[in-house]
């Protein structure tokens, strides 16, 4: 046998040694599929399923109910007139911006740059770079992004610049803290200077209750795979009002039934008909009640690290979301002392079969509570706390 067949043999089965772990990491826990989206997953596998059933555009197809989900049951839990199935959050911010823009250039009367906060994602700047705009970051802040760091980052561009952003982004929650900042304060700000507004809900949409029209937002953004219970890459993408709704869903001059922000085609196989499979479970988790339990769980959580004296989150408090991110001085400690160094926590975690704080993080790192449960959550506290007495002598 070659080298080349040993090659190709490696890759026929690729072991995931993490699936029987308690996963904390904020990028997996609210995308665990249901059940009904691991049928769906084995079902709708095959790379060109869904396109099986199409006659020109996707979110049309009946059979799947791609069109019911797609104009009805979507624009109704995102809380918008118009919405599509995307390829991921990104390509929702892409698809925005890049809208904005070509409508734009026509008037005259905005510059081309974005305003976002400081804690944006990157893939909030790469979508404006692709789109040929600039990107104005709010200053960062201690713990929470202030509605006065958007007025102050508008006027200050506007003073710079002379012309308006194209458009404001706020970041619900940042990734990396889960602080939750006042979008209606922020999208109120920004439409006085008659400034459309996008939310980056790629760790809201999926988790807690989100309405884009509630909020005051113009646009929205979901991820799929992150919060939604769906195999990605897939995402979620929302619009407010007839006129924007006309701009973001052009057609092309090409083809009649193609959409040109969504190059004719986005997310399909798969990841749609998982993410469809997924949504009864994910609109009856995103209830009020059932969303106030998950912020309990992990308010209970986080003051149960915070009583040993070796945890301190950073961040709002009280905290309102699922991703937390703490200061832990008592690993880091011991990563100075042991011979495993700041790999020795990973080492100690996926010895208890708990997964999702990056290997080589000691002196701080982020975790999710979401769906775990008291019980996994005081398994998890309880492990934290064995790895601190194990080393206590050092």
């Amino acid at each position: 046998m070659s080298s080349n067949d040993n090659r190709l043999q490696m890759f026929q089965y690729i072991k995931r040694d993490t699936l029987d772990s308690v996963n904390i990491d904020p990028l997996q826990t609210a995308g665990l599929l249901t059940q009904a989206a691991k049928d769906a997953l084995i079902e709708w596998g095959d790379g060109y399923s869904v396109c099986d059933y199409c006659n020109g555009a996707l979110d049309l197809v009946k059979k799947p109910p791609i069109e019911e989900f797609v104009h009805k049951a979507l624009p109704e839990f995102l809380g918008t007139d118009a919405a599509r199935v995307m390829n991921g959050a990104r390509e929702s911010k892409f698809a925005v911006m890049h809208t904005l823009a070509h409508t734009a250039a026509k008037s005259g009367s905005f510059d081309n740059y974005v305003i976002m906060d400081g804690w944006a994602h990157y893939s909030s700047k790469v979508a404006a770079e692709c789109a040929g705009l600039d990107v104005v970051l709010t200053k960062k802040p201690e713990k929470e992004v202030m509605p006065e760091d958007f007025l102050n980052a508008i006027e200050t561009g506007i003073e710079e610049r002379g012309k308006k952003p194209l458009l404001t982004l706020i970041t619900y929650p940042d990734g990396n803290y889960g602080n939750l900042p006042d979008v209606k304060k922020i999208a109120q700000i920004s439409h006085e200077f008659e400034i459309p507004v996008l939310l980056n809900g790629a760790y809201a949409i999926g988790r807690m209750p989100v309405s884009a029209k509630e909020l005051g937002v113009d646009y929205i953004t979901g991820s799929g795979h992150k919060s939604m219970a769906a195999s990605g890459p897939v995402g979620v993408l929302g619009v407010c009002g007839e006129e924007a709704a006309a701009q973001l869903f052009r057609k092309s001059v090409h083809n009649k039934v193609k959409e040109v922000e969504l190059l004719g085609c986005t997310s399909r196989g798969a990841p749609i008909m998982t993410l469809m499979a997924s949504f009864p479970e994910v609109v009856q988790r995103t209830r009020l009640e059932n969303w106030e339990r998950e912020v309990a769980s992990a308010q209970y959580f986080i003051k149960r690290l915070e009583d040993t004296g070796q945890f301190v989150l950073f961040g709002q408090q009280p905290h309102r979301h699922d991703v937390m991110f703490f200061e832990a001085p008592g690993f880091f400690k011991i990563s100075e002392k042991v011979k495993r160094g700041r790999y020795f926590l990973y080492d100690e975690l996926k010895e208890k079969k708990i997964h999702g704080i990056k290997p080589g993080l000691t002196k701080n790192f982020k975790m999710s509570t979401f769906g775990l449960g008291k019980d996994k959550l005081d398994y998890i506290a309880d492990s934290f706390e064995e790895i601190l007495k194990k080393y206590d002598e050092l």
